[in-house]
């Protein structure tokens, strides 16, 4: 048998993982050695005390011992069925989710999102609309218009006077290919 002050920890990955022999785990030493008796009580009281706490440790240990037992019988029942941990982890996980799902806050979350969406959507709408109709009103203001005769000028000199000259060379020293026309405009 293993240690009688040994204490279970019901925290621990092993528990329920316990060997088939079981033993008695006391809950506090300190509690049960003997201090002075606190005023007011006499010596009869005191007993009386001392002994429903020994009987409320000894219950204390039973439980602890019957919940390992029964841990570790649920283990073997999953093991039997072919149910892992990550099995028990997904169907938690699943019912968590459905859970937070029907939550109200979850749907009042939900609903507010899709109305701030729709706003936001539209906004980006009109916001696209504004920008395109200044844009077509740039386009026809006289600024843009002398602006684009400027650079389509610039872009004829460079281009035509490519196209009229008869003293340009290709740089490969071959006069078969006429150049081409690479001009961003």
């Amino acid at each position: 048998m293993e240690s009688a002050s040994q204490d279970i920890n019901l925290n621990s990955p092993n528990k329920g993982l316990l060997s088939d022999t079981m033993t008695d785990v006391p809950v506090d030493n300190a509690a049960s050695a003997r201090t002075s008796a606190p005023e007011g009580l006499t010596d009869v009281e005191e007993e009386e005390l001392r002994a429903e706490l020994a009987k409320v440790e000894e219950e204390i240990g039973t439980l602890r011992q019957v919940l390992a037992a029964k841990e570790r019988h649920c283990g073997e029942l999953k093991r039997k069925l072919g149910l892992t941990t990550f099995d028990g982890l997904k169907q938690n996980l699943s019912k968590s989710w459905h859970d937070v799902q029907v939550s109200n806050a979850y749907k009042k979350t939900q609903e507010t999102l899709s109305q701030a969406g729709q706003k936001t959507s539209a906004a980006l709408s009109n916001v696209g609309s504004v920008i395109s109709r200044k844009l077509g009103d740039m386009r026809n203001s006289a600024t843009f218009k002398s602006f684009e005769d400027r650079v389509g000028t610039i872009k004829s000199k460079v281009v035509g006077g490519r196209e009229n000259s008869t003293d340009l060379r290709s740089p490969t020293g071959s006069d078969d290919k006429p150049p081409q026309d690479s001009a961003p405009f």
